[in-house]
């Protein structure tokens, strides 16, 4: 048969070696614009603080998390959550992350349909992630016994449907990540928070934070891709 776990691994590699080299970018072009103080010296949190405001948001509170870009907005609690780095720093990388933040509070704010879609599909994704880690680990102790206890049909159906799960959410996050930037960016060049070169940088910054998520999302369509393959090549045997 086909179908099996082995190129599913070289796929993972693959896309995790790139992943990592669009990670390394990514900390060290957050780390130069770091070591730049801003012209107008506002903080992460003074800049996150400003934009809600600008936008009419008076419900969501910023707070200062543990880590490394560990940054992220909380729909459930409506808390805008910058990193020690990017709360108290005041740079452009500060200015980026925490206004790309306050763009999935304005997002949630205004009922952007990529996002709800993807906080009902997290659910989903978090079940398909459980069922091909218990599959993956199945299959490494006793794949034969797998395959001998249930049809291949069954198996690949459960499979394809997980990962297609977990390949839809990577992709409706890339719409949701790259309008969160759009939304920062226009806001950053309007309000005056920023020179123009500080503008550049926290644009470019930006731009490789969002690369990461593209990264993973091709590595699930390709993973995705690939599995249909075989079970189609594997059906017709």
């Amino acid at each position: 048969m086909a179908f099996g776990f082995g190129p599913v691994m070289i796929i993972g590699f693959l896309f995790m070696g790139i992943g990592m080299l669009v990670s390394y970018v990514l900390k060290s072009k957050f780390a130069r614009y770091s070591e730049l103080p801003s012209q107008r010296g506002m903080t992460g949190r003074e800049i996150a603080e400003k934009m809600l405001s600008d936008n009419g948001i008076y419900d969501v509170r910023v707070t200062c998390v543990p880590g490394q870009l560990t940054d992220h907005y909380n729909p459930m609690d409506k808390t805008v959550n910058l990193s020690e780095a990017v709360y108290h720093g005041a740079n452009a990388a500060a200015a980026a992350v925490s206004s790309h933040e306050c763009g999935h509070a304005v997002q949630h704010a205004t009922a952007y349909a990529p996002l709800n879609f993807r906080s009902k599909l997290v659910p989903l994704q978090n079940i398909s992630g459980t069922i091909i880690n218990m599959i993956m680990m199945v299959s490494f102790i006793g794949g034969s016994v797998l395959f001998a206890t249930f049809p291949t049909t069954i198996v690949a159906s459960v499979i394809i449907s997980a990962y297609g799960v977990m390949t839809l959410f990577s992709l409706v996050t890339l719409p949701v990540e790259f309008d969160a930037s759009r939304r920062a960016l226009q806001w950053i060049q309007t309000s005056g928070i920023a020179t123009n070169e500080e503008y550049e940088q926290s644009k470019d910054a930006l731009k490789w934070a969002a690369m990461t998520y593209v990264v993973a999302a091709l590595g699930a369509l390709v993973t995705l891709i690939y599995f249909i393959l075989s079970f189609a090549g594997a059906s017709e045997d």
